[in-house]
């Protein structure tokens, strides 16, 4: 049970991983459909059974589809959270979240987590639940934390599928990680160094916090580079 507590304005980092530690991803086709998720489901109208819909009309659905749809049906968004991060793992996931409505979160999260478990168990030919349990959620109370939590999931958690001993025994190489987390695809890395623009991100704070390229590129080195920092954020971890 989650004893966590949210409140509007709140910051929550929020994640899960599959059943058994099972991969809850097993190509780009499911990524994609998650992020649509986190997309269409990130609006107080739209109902978990929407991309069902598209799809029936459309076939595959991508971005440009969904903006389309928009587009032609004159349909405004009404956001329940602020989504400032993401990133995809092969049995996990990681989200900064800010609750912009009451009970925003939990609204969203629930119809994330259907509607992707619901996509997953017809595409695999699978029944049950897909999720070790209810998504977990910790509050950010602190500035530090926020920006530490930004640097573990846009950058560390992805560096972690080159370097898997990374969280014990440090980083060996900073710029083979910072690299590979620029090229990776599926986390907001690629929002904050400004080479992407997602319908998905909403920097909130953070935006102010790292305005341009520089300003989050020479704060991600620092935390790769100094041991003390990176100690203070393999704290956080979970």
């Amino acid at each position: 049970m989650r004893n966590v507590k949210f409140i509007q304005g709140g910051v929550y980092h929020i994640y899960n991983r599959g059943v058994e530690k099972r991969d809850i991803f097993t190509n780009d086709n499911d990524r994609w459909r998650f992020l649509q998720g986190l997309f269409l489901f990130n609006d107080v109208k739209t109902s978990e059974s929407l991309i069902w819909d598209l799809e029936r009309e459309n076939g595959a659905v991508n971005f440009r589809v969904l903006k389309q749809y928009f587009l032609k049906n004159n349909k405004s968004r009404d956001p329940l959270v602020k989504i400032m991060t993401d990133c995809l793992m092969p049995n996990h996931y990681h989200l900064l979240i800010e609750e912009i409505r009451p009970g925003g979160i939990s609204q969203f999260m629930h119809k994330l987590g259907t509607g992707y478990t619901k996509y997953f168990n017809e595409k695999y030919n699978r029944v049950g639940g897909l999720f070790q349990g209810t998504f977990k959620a910790v509050p950010v109370e602190q500035e530090n934390h926020l920006q530490y939590l930004l640097a573990y999931i846009n950058v560390i958690n992805p560096g972690q599928l080159i370097e898997q001993d990374l969280k014990d025994k440090g980083i060996k190489n900073k710029e083979k990680i910072m690299n590979f987390a620029a090229a990776y695809p599926w986390s907001a890395n690629r929002e904050y160094l400004f080479t992407r623009e997602s319908i998905i991100i909403d920097k909130g704070l953070l935006g102010d916090i790292f305005p341009d390229k520089k300003t989050y590129v020479k704060f991600i080195e620092n935390i790769l580079s100094e041991k003390s920092r990176f100690d203070e954020i393999n704290n956080l971890l979970l």
